[in-house]
């Protein structure tokens, strides 16, 4: 990273915000993680999320799950029904240190996340720290997702963001690449601490 930073774009989900099925399927699943993978690899898998975290909606992809996979019709309805009790609550020490890169007063900092358009609002309402992001771009509002190129091209141009001047944090290494490709610089999230010490590295704290 030659030139100096000036622009940091955040994932929420993993990195700011602790979203996780698991906190209600494993009750239903008694406690078997092994049946609840089964069942997220096969029926509610990661695609299948992902397609109404571009746009799709949740009302088809469910009524659709329900045809295909007709025993399974109670678990299918929980994924969105009960969504936000999977939503746990923020990350402290991420947003720890988002409060002080927005306190430094010297970044543009942007929030690009795949999240459904229809459950966001339900994020925005209770995380109040949502509020501190000088943009963010939804991908379900987009009707694309990362790690698709439109997605970082759209926060580009939205933002005016130079890529070789910005940062991009994200706990999937598979949307860190899409963005390496806009020569965008990247950091991959593992947890508070270690996000830390990449960013004092960069000298961007």
């Amino acid at each position: 990273m030659k030139k100096e930073i000036d622009s940091i774009i955040f994932d929420l989900g993993g990195v700011l915000i602790d979203w996780n099925p698991d906190y209600v399927y494993l009750n239903e699943f008694k406690g078997d993680e092994k049946k609840m993978n089964w069942f997220y690899q096969n029926i509610c898998t990661m695609d299948w999320n992902e397609n109404q975290d571009a746009g799709y909606p949740i009302k088809d992809a469910t009524e659709e799950k329900i045809k295909e996979f007709p025993e399974f019709e109670n678990l299918i309805k929980i994924y969105y029904g009960r969504w936000e009790e999977m939503l746990k609550g923020e990350i402290n020490g991420s947003v720890e240190i988002l409060k002080k890169l927005i306190q430094l007063n010297k970044y543009k900092i942007i929030a690009l996340t795949n999240w459904s358009n229809e459950t966001f609002p339900v994020a925005k309402k209770r995380f109040n720290f949502l509020k501190l992001f000088h943009g963010i771009v939804v991908s379900g509002e987009e009707k694309t997702r990362k790690p698709f190129e439109k997605i970082y091209k759209i926060t580009i141009n939205r933002y005016d963001l130079i890529p070789s001047r910005t940062v991009f944090i994200d706990d999937n290494e598979r949307n860190l690449l899409g963005a390496s490709k806009l020569s965008i610089n990247t950091i991959h999230f593992k947890n508070p601490e270690q996000l830390k010490k990449d960013l004092i590295k960069l000298k961007i704290l």
